[in-house]
């Protein structure tokens, strides 16, 4: 429990209030049952959604969390950097407020403590969800420390045993620094603390441009912080299309952050209150970079270490435990789900994975990982969200496919909101309105994506999305527009010669 509450700081009112909730100190946990129907390690999404799933059908249900109930997503993940995201967003739309659409001219300096503050409040609010009360309400035996596997049925927390018919292993991930000689002895930040400041940096380091790197270095700019991010590839979200990335890779030069690619770290050190990053640039040119503060944003690893899996028969490697199609684990009675097992960290995978666990472990059901249509999204300025295939999984796979790409500076209400930066891209199976997969770049693309989400789920064609009626002006029109382009499509020369031979008849 003191390792717990040193995880969080600043030790305010709210912190104290969300360690009540996800590590209360007061905490006795229960006298176990004789044997439990499902037995879950780990209390972040996929754990909490396993135990909460299992128990509301009547099942016996036993939950062991080490560290903080909710996990990375309510304590150091997508709340709080949804949190930072926001204020940072208000302070920019304030700044542009009166060049942009006429506004009050906002001036003076920003309260870095105050947005921060509002984070750690706000994150305290939502914690209750995720609490040791409201599970233990749920009738779920909640067990605070750390759990070990002791055999193939049995796992051991605070020196008592817990037999199970079906166990479910959701440990989660955690992020992890590249080998950079110096870099630990300078010390660095990572998404696990970068949320604890209470001063805004004047000069931060970002290394690794993925979402989480993207996120942070846009929103501490925002905040005015003079922010560099370094990659050791060409552009920003690299598993993006690149044309998309571009997008906002321009936004973020547009907004003060410097890039620097291609670079290859060689050494941090720290240099009385600073801390010097020397580099390789592109083309060889070696570079000394002086910072305040420096993100790690460039790798996860999965928390497998000292569950004792190998006395419970579970396999695992360097990408987590193995599991199957199913979440089985190599012992037929274990399960696992979430960013401990997944390739897709994301709360929303975590979700779904931990409702799968429940039909295969309890009701000997057959769901399947590979059923997935599994959409995400980077909250940068602009959004990227996507959702099913790439062109280039599409072409890996051998279907061919055709695109249908709309620009969002045809879209009306984008171009009134000063939001037109951004595009649909749509895929379609070849000569078919059946959507494979599709890419949004716009201001709340996260937001909107939610329609093509269904539609590639349940293989809802283009042809009938043009016959929904979309509320004007929106820019969710964006879709109907693809839509209406794909009809269009079909107006092919023969088609439209039956067309003017038919008008000819009844003029």
């Amino acid at each position: 429990m003191n390792e717990a509450r040193a995880l969080i700081e600043p030790q305010d009112e709210h912190n104290t209030k969300l360690l009540g909730y996800v590590h209360p100190s007061t905490w006795t946990n229960p006298i176990p049952k004789a044997r439990y129907h499902l037995v879950v390690i780990g209390a972040g999404t996929a754990g909490l959604v396993s135990a909460a799933g299992a128990a509301g059908l009547g099942a016996k249900v036993a939950l062991i969390e080490r560290n903080l109930m909710g996990g990375d997503c309510l304590n150091v993940g997508c709340v709080p950097s949804k949190g930072v995201i926001s204020a940072a967003r208000s302070w920019q739309a304030a700044r542009e407020s009166r060049e942009r659409f006429g506004g009050p001219e906002a001036k003076g300096e920003g309260d870095f403590g105050h947005a921060m503050e509002r984070m750690r409040r706000l994150r305290a609010g939502i914690a209750f969800h995720d609490s040791v009360e409201r599970f233990s309400k749920l009738g779920i035996d909640v067990f605070l420390g750390d759990g070990k596997f002791t055999g193939p049925h049995s796992i051991e927390v605070g020196g008592q045993t817990l037999r199970f018919r079906n166990g479910v292993i959701a440990t989660g991930g955690r992020a992890i620094a590249p080998p950079i000689p110096g870099l630990a002895e300078a010390g660095y930040l990572t998404n696990e603390t970068i949320f604890e400041l209470t001063e805004v940096p004047k000069r931060l380091a970002v290394i690794g441009g993925g979402p989480i790197g993207c996120e942070m270095a846009q929103a501490f700019r925002r905040f005015g912080t003079e922010v560099t991010l370094l990659d050791k590839d060409g552009h920003v979200l690299i598993r993006e299309d690149a044309d998309a990335a571009e997008i906002v890779q321009k936004a973020m030069l547009a907004h003060g952050v410097r890039l620097e690619f291609h670079t290859k770290i060689q050494s941090v050190a720290r240099r009385g209150d600073e801390k010097v990053i020397t580099f390789e640039a592109a083309g060889g040119a070696k570079k000394e970079l002086a910072v305040d503060h420096v993100l790690v944003a460039a790798g996860r690893a999965p928390n497998v270490e000292g569950l004792g899996l190998e006395a419970a028969g579970v396999k695992y490697g360097k990408a987590g435990v193995l599991v199957s199609d199913q979440l089985r684990t190599s012992n037929p009675k274990i399960f696992a789900c979430g960013d401990v097992c997944s390739k897709f960290q994301f709360t929303h995978v975590a979700d779904a994975q931990a409702r799968i666990v429940i039909q295969n472990a309890l009701f000997f059901g057959r769901s399947k990982t590979s059923a997935l249509t599994i959409p995400w999204a980077t909250y940068t300025t602009p959004e990227i969200a996507h959702v099913g295939m790439y062109e280039r999984d599409a072409r890996e796979r051998g279907i061919e496919v055709d695109t249908l790409t709309v620009q969002l500076d045809t879209v009306d209400r984008a171009i009134l909101d000063g939001e037109d930066e951004g595009f649909l891209r749509i895929h379609l199976k070849k000569g078919t309105d059946q959507i494979l997969g599709a890419t949004l770049v716009a201001e709340h693309a996260g937001d909107m994506l939610g329609e093509l989400c269904l539609a590639v789920t349940h293989k809802i064609g283009l042809g009938k999305i043009a016959s929904v009626i979309h509320p004007y002006p929106t820019q969710g029109e964006v879709i109907k527009k693809a839509a209406d382009a794909w009809r269009r499509t079909k107006l092919t020369p023969g088609v439209k010669k039956f067309f003017e031979r038919w008008f000819r008849v009844f003029r």
